[in-house]
């Protein structure tokens, strides 16, 4: 089911989070991302579908949470890519 969750364009997908960076005004994109892993509790996980490789947005997430989060890419489309973000600490 989509929903908005806290402002987020969020999906459930059994136990997974699905988060659509496409759906966010680019100018809070960022920020919107960086404050969604935040709130994931060690061991969670949300998927990211961004518009394009997110590079620029893993390392503003490498800087803020070190090795706190796991990116595993699951799919790479020209408009269309899945990261996995898993928190492993607080």
């Amino acid at each position: 089911m989509d929903h908005l969750k806290n402002g987020l364009p969020l999906t459930e997908a059994g136990q997974d989070i699905v988060l659509d960076a496409r759906t966010i005004p680019h100018a809070v994109r960022h920020g919107a991302v960086l404050g969604a892993v935040d709130q994931l509790k060690p061991g969670m996980s949300m998927v990211l579908v961004a518009p394009h490789d997110p590079l620029p947005l893993l390392e503003q997430m490498r800087e803020r949470f070190g090795d706190r989060v796991g990116v595993d890419y699951e799919s790479k489309q020209p408009q269309e890519v899945r990261v996995r973000l898993t928190k492993t600490a607080p």
